[in-house]
């Protein structure tokens, strides 16, 4: 699907100048222009964009008034900020821009930042395709909670039955299955949040090991624990984890 794309600036040679590259850009439909943050909000609101290319300074409202009113609506785009000014940088990442460009733009930098927004708005639609799953599963049974797996360019949903573990290598959270290693798309403390009454168990700041696919539970010392999961994968308790271990083992 192409990424629909919405041009928010009011000086129409920067809008033209933007048209032209996106056009050179694979994959992108530009389905509409705004030159002022009235119009913009009105055309998110009718066309609701994957991609907004935001200047910021523009008379009567500016782009970061802009960002705080598609906020209060429902539907949220990917925001590209595109500005002559390189000083809100950092307000700009805070307000929930992915990227940041300055006026002239080269095309290395938009087709980076375009190829950076598609990433996102696929992940969003994966997350919400799971959320309405969640929803529509019938009040008869148990929903089945969704995971986000990502390899390469590629989104999966996982079952949470399907999952043997979640394991953090520094800012990566890995999910592993029986045969395969997923890139999570959250992190360790929220999918924590998520799936800690679904038969997970927090057992190292490092690791959430699903106890259904837990297969045998070694002592090591007098709070340690090795654990052994069906797929053959090992993992140690740490101290301040045993008391959950002991409550595996008694349950």
């Amino acid at each position: 699907m192409p990424l629909k794309t919405l041009i928010v600036d009011d000086e129409p040679i920067a809008r033209d100048v933007l048209r032209e590259e996106l056009a050179l850009i694979g994959g992108v439909e530009v389905i509409g222009e705004a030159d002022n943050g009235a119009k913009a909000l009105d055309q998110i609101a009718r066309h609701r964009p994957d991609l907004v290319l935001l200047d910021l300074q523009m008379p009567a409202m500016s782009g970061f008034e802009v960002v705080s009113g598609i906020r209060r609506g429902s539907h949220m785009p990917v925001i590209v900020i595109v500005t002559a000014y390189d000083s809100y940088a950092v307000k700009a990442f805070e307000a929930g821009a992915i990227d940041y460009l300055l006026k002239p733009v080269a095309q290395d930098r938009l087709r980076q930042a375009v190829e950076r927004a598609r990433g996102v708005s696929e992940r969003r639609a994966v997350e919400r395709l799971a959320q309405l799953q969640e929803v529509a599963a019938p009040a008869s049974r148990p929903r089945q909670r969704k995971i986000v797996g990502k390899v390469g360019e590629e989104y999966f949903l996982l079952d949470a039955s399907e999952i043997f573990a979640f394991q953090a290598e520094g800012d990566l959270v890995w999910i592993i299955t029986a045969r395969k290693r997923y890139l999570a798309t959250q992190t360790l403390k929220v999918i924590e949040q998520r799936l800690g009454h679904d038969g997970f168990e927090r057992i190292h700041r490092n690791a959430l090991i699903n106890v259904n696919h837990v297969r045998k539970i070694s002592t090591l010392s007098s709070q340690r624990w090795l654990i052994t999961l069906s797929n053959g994968q090992e993992f140690i308790a740490s101290k301040r984890r045993a008391h959950g271990v002991r409550q595996l083992l008694s349950g």
